[in-house]
């Protein structure tokens, strides 16, 4: 396989190609194939992967910091990965697996998650704005300060999550399970809490909650 003739943009259909190891830094890889390729340590930092196929890609602990993810990663193994900085703005992550993944300042923001593997993530204050959390694994999460207006978390399961002074404002959380959750000083203006299993739940604070 010629590696400098993907770096020149060149090669740019491979789907299930090996490429463990290689460094991708800072490359226009735009609409670039590689679902289900093997791409265990991969470094993509600040590159652009715009519409790119990475479905079924598996991607542990590659290096994503910076890197512009508005692609299509349906089913992408993306454990221990560091997305630091990434921009994941519609980006198609629909049963992506992101346990212990580093995700310090990325935008999720209008993102297809549901079914997604995040339990016991660090979401700290990361931008979640309209997107598509149904059926997520949130358990354990950490999403204090987290932007979650707007978005959809019908059956999301948040058992334990911190989601102290979050913005849930006008987000759907029809049938999810907070159960244990800590929502101290939590925004839920305008939310839909149907069905909220809030059993152990601490809601002390919250903004326009009828709980």
């Amino acid at each position: 396989m010629d590696i400098e003739a993907i770096r020149k943009g060149k090669n740019v259909q491979l789907p299930g190609a090996n490429l463990e190891d290689e460094d991708f830094s800072k490359l226009d890889l735009t609409g670039i194939n590689l679902s289900g390729a093997n791409l265990v340590g991969v470094n993509f930092s600040s590159s652009k992967l715009e519409r790119a196929r990475l479905d079924g890609a598996n991607l542990l602990g590659s290096q994503l910091l910076g890197t512009d993810l508005r692609a299509n990663l349906l089913g992408a193994n993306l454990m221990q990965a560091d997305l630091s900085g990434a921009d994941l703005r519609g980006s198609n992550l629909r049963g992506a697996n992101l346990m212990g993944a580093k995700l310090s300042q990325a935008s999720f923001a209008g993102a297809f998650l549901s079914g997604a593997n995040l339990m016991s993530v660090n979401l700290q204050g990361v931008d979640l704005r309209s997107a598509d959390l149904r059926g997520v694994n949130l358990s354990g999460a950490n999403l204090q300060g987290a932007n979650l207006s707007g978005a959809d978390l019908q059956g999301a399961l948040l058992q334990e999550a911190n989601l102290e002074e979050a913005d849930l404002r006008n987000a759907n959380l029809a049938g999810a399970n907070l159960t244990g959750a800590n929502l101290l000083c939590a925004e839920l203006e305008g939310t839909n809490l149907a069905g909220v299993n809030f059993t152990g739940a601490c809601l002390v604070g919250t903004i326009n909650s009828d709980q």
